[in-house]
């Protein structure tokens, strides 16, 4: 999948552009507007991003597993090296051990990462403060010529580059989510 990103001041057309692309085939959860105004984005019933998303918890967790990883291996490494794992006690301490330490950085990239904006976003963040809201649309390669051609009846939308999307299956189970949470 990829995403679009689009920069827009005005709310209601993103909200004719989100019910526009809903209309043609493009699902729900793959649209998303960012804002500094969440209260405004609610208003106009859009598809904002959740808190959780703003942040960078999930990429700076991975940041942590990539030092843990190796430090882990280090403790067992070194437990090995040192004849400690000839004891009585054997590997297992030295296993819980290890995954103490990576999972302790792993919860440390994501406390890390609840403080910083996230990664996706940051080049965006300055726009925002001016009052402008980020529209972006994850859409497999089939669909891109649905979101060139609703997107050129809103001229006001200004490109603001691509990137890499969520990846196809955390999309569509969330649309069978929600769909399941509507049928209840």
């Amino acid at each position: 999948m990829n995403r679009h990103y689009y920069i827009s001041n005005n709310l209601d057309d993103l909200e004719t552009l989100e019910s526009e692309l809903e209309a043609n085939g493009i699902n729900t959860e793959q649209i998303h507007v960012l804002s500094d105004k969440d209260a405004d984005v609610e208003q106009h019933h859009l598809h904002d991003v959740n808190s959780f998303m703003k942040q960078d918890v999930v990429h700076s967790g991975e940041i942590g597993a990539v030092i843990g990883v190796p430090l882990a291996a280090l403790v067992l490494l070194g437990a090995w090296l040192a004849g400690w794992t000839e004891t009585p006690a054997g590997w297992v301490p030295f296993v819980f051990l290890a995954i103490v330490v990576l999972g302790f950085c792993i919860w440390e990239g994501g406390f890390f990462g609840i403080q910083v904006p996230n990664a996706h976003f940051r080049n965006l963040k300055e726009r925002m403060k001016e009052g402008e809201h980020i529209f972006f649309v994850d859409v497999e390669p089939d669909q891109e010529s649905i979101l060139d051609r609703v997107i050129t009846h809103h001229p006001q939308l200004q490109l603001a580059g691509t990137g890499s999307a969520s990846p196809h299956w955390i999309v569509a189970w969330l649309h069978r989510w929600h769909q399941f949470k509507r049928t209840i």
